[in-house]
């Protein structure tokens, strides 16, 4: 979700609860606001530690992948996907490689995905 509608609905929740019920609108506002950051900082923790427990750079497919990557993905989704962190090859760029030696290498711009390409072990290259 774009940043600026979750801070103008967290905005609009603590006026309409501040001027419905009073302060007690408000708190209560605040208790569900507090209660949505703690469940995406949740969410964050549980896929760095899925993350930080495999090895640095792998993934099952390059190939599969590849094939679910597409233009303007977070990093933390793809870190989702991937299942590990990638090792990094240039700023920006990142390479994760499977058993087979297939690879994905992905370029990011302001830690969304701008670009990504399947390198296959037998020296042909997908571009996206």
């Amino acid at each position: 979700m774009n940043p600026w509608i979750g801070t103008g609905l967290a905005l609009a929740s603590l006026l309409v609860g501040g001027a419905l019920l009073g302060w007690q609108g408000a708190i209560f506002a605040t208790t569900g606001i507090v209660f949505w950051l703690l469940l995406q900082i949740t969410r964050l923790m549980r896929i760095m530690k899925l993350a930080g427990s495999a090895p640095l750079g792998s993934v099952a497919n390059a190939v599969m992948l590849g094939s679910q990557l597409h233009a303007g993905m977070k990093l933390v989704d793809l870190i989702a996907l991937a299942g590990s962190l990638g090792v990094k090859q240039a700023p920006e760029t990142f390479l994760w490689r499977d058993a087979g030696g297939d690879a994905v290498e992905v370029v990011l711009r302001k830690g969304r995905l701008a670009d990504w390409r399947l390198i296959r072990a037998d020296g042909a290259s997908a571009s996206s």
